[in-house]
């Protein structure tokens, strides 16, 4: 069941196919959704997307996620449940954030100066002390890729950069991913902002750009590993099989 024909985002129209599942009883109340690599099938969809679908039906209260087992039917939809008001998702955002900001970083190499390397430096400072007290604010980490922006010369960078950052405040779906990602023990990481500052400095385009989409990649591998279900059901099922096995083989 292939959803690319579908005016809505791919995660809204699965919402929308897995809600009339609900409705019509295919699923009810209590019973396991089918696995995220099920639905990858079906829907012809990343796991990404997936995902997404998954938390959105959550906030909806359709669904909840029971950690090591799945996703279960909760309730069934009320003409009031509107996957459009979850806008738009942490995965999807930070996809585009690696394009545009990907070039962002390259321009910024051409034309930054020795202070707006000074500002980027003193502003990775701030970034490493927020991640010693463990301040999940976020202030330092947009700062920081603002001020690349700023390094740029071009307004219109400066005005794209800053509304892919404000769109993560603005949607329910991407803000509730992202806080399950801090829960999960995520913060900025140091090292990755380095090289994009060390790129910079060095007025190096290339690097800098492949420095800020390697660190936008990672960003997007922590949210999967954050969000996953499936994998620790895998987990915890090999580990059962090696408890079992332990056991036999002491009996023996």
């Amino acid at each position: 069941m292939a959803l690319r024909g579908s005016p809505a985002k791919l995660y809204q129209a699965i919402i929308e196919a897995l809600s009339a599942d609900i409705a019509s009883g295919k699923y009810e109340p209590g019973d396991r959704l089918p696995p995220e690599r099920v639905l990858v099938d079906r829907f012809e969809v990343s796991r990404l997307t997936v995902r997404e679908a998954m938390i959105g039906m959550e906030i909806l209260g359709l669904v909840e996620s029971r950690r090591g087992s799945g996703v279960y039917v909760k309730a069934r939809p009320l003409e009031a449940d509107a996957p459009a008001e979850l806008d738009i998702g942490a995965f999807e955002l930070t996809e585009a954030r690696r394009l545009m900001e990907g070039e962002s970083a390259a321009l910024a190499a051409l034309a930054a100066t020795s202070e707006d390397v000074a500002d980027l430096e003193a502003i990775l400072e701030r970034l490493i002390e927020e991640n010693t007290r463990e301040l999940h604010d976020e202030v330092a980490d947009r700062d920081f890729h603002l001020r690349i922006a700023r390094a740029t010369r071009n307004e219109a960078v400066v005005l794209v950069v800053q509304t892919l950052w404000d769109v993560r405040y603005r949607s329910p779906l991407c803000m509730e991913m992202l806080e399950r990602s801090r829960r999960f023990g995520v913060r900025p990481g140091i090292d990755e902002h380095r090289a994009i500052l060390d790129a910079i400095a060095a007025k190096d385009a290339g690097r800098a750009r492949k420095a800020m989409r390697a660190h936008l990649g990672r960003v997007i591998e922590n949210l999967l590993t954050a969000t996953e279900t499936d994998a620790i059901e895998r987990a915890r099922a090999e580990a059962s099989q090696l408890r079992d096995r332990a056991k036999r083989f002491e009996m023996s």
